[in-house]
């Protein structure tokens, strides 16, 4: 197959579930070729089945920089191109600042965060060299406000929404776009694969709120991640896309009230704000 073919070029990482599973079958759909990759590609033997020699899989572990080279070069030596790289790989863990160790929130971050930059970075001469590409980044409604008991999760996320933003200023006169794509509760394998901290009973109000709200929604959570799939394909579609696209009515809810609140503080605390100008 070469870059001639018609249809786009996406490689994703983590789609051995959730969303890289459902926008595997979302691509393939819509006519597009794929590289679908995981740590253990063997999990990707039913996705492979699927789109006959319009997809091909990889392992592929963002934590390692050579599989990440490997998987890009896999990638180019199968289809030829990529258009849309989608950095869906991700790892939480649940737990109060005080109850989560530096060794948990270096892990999160070498997954979440630095896994995502360095697939970036082996991607993006690929993409400049082509003249086009989009960089999609699976962020969260965690990476633009915060919830108690997810603080390093929060954090990875955060980071995320500042090197998307950053991105899509340094990438937009080279004709690569950047997504930012900012879900709310999906019915993923997210809430089943969580890392759990050992629980502090000083926080049992705030960060076991969380705990025990989120064992509770497993199997019940509001989105449906196929549903989610098509629409992210929808936006990739439009002529001026956003750099920001919120996911579930929870996670438009959810900003909308956190703003509303930011914009509160900026309003009642406006005039001491501006009292520091040189006289």
């Amino acid at each position: 197959m070469t870059n001639d073919t018609p249809g786009r070029v996406w490689l994703i990482s983590g789609c051995s579930s959730g969303f890289g599973w459902e926008i595997v079958l979302a691509a393939l759909a819509a006519g597009d070729r794929v590289m679908a990759t995981a740590r253990r590609p063997e999990t990707l033997a039913d996705l492979a089945q699927t789109g006959g020699d319009r997809i091909s899989t990889a392992a592929m572990d963002v934590t390692d920089p050579a599989s990440i080279r490997a998987a890009v070069e896999a990638t180019l030596a199968v289809f030829g191109r990529i258009d849309v790289l989608v950095n869906n790989a991700g790892v939480s863990v649940i737990g109060a600042v005080e109850e989560t160790s530096v060794e948990h929130l270096r892990s999160m971050f070498d997954v979440n965060y630095f896994g995502a930059v360095e697939l970036t970075q082996a991607v993006l001469p690929v993409m400049r060299e082509q003249g086009n590409g989009t960089i999609v980044v699976m962020s969260s409604l965690g990476g633009v406000m915060t919830f108690p008991g997810l603080s390093g999760y929060n954090a990875t996320k955060h980071a995320l929404e500042a090197l998307g933003e950053a991105l899509s200023l340094e990438l937009a006169p080279l004709g690569i776009r950047v997504l930012l794509v900012e879900p709310g509760m999906f019915r993923t394998q997210f809430s089943t694969s969580l890392q759990w901290t050992p629980e502090n009973p000083a926080y049992d109000a705030t960060s076991g709120e969380l705990r025990r709200m989120v064992k509770g929604v497993v199997g019940q959570e509001p989105n449906d991640p196929a549903k989610g799939a098509a629409a992210i394909l929808n936006v990739l579609d439009d002529e001026n896309p956003p750099l920001h696209f919120l996911l579930g009515e929870d996670a438009v809810d959810g900003l909308r009230n956190h703003h509303e609140s930011l914009l509160a503080d900026v309003t009642t605390w406006e005039t001491l704000s501006r009292s520091t100008a040189v006289s």
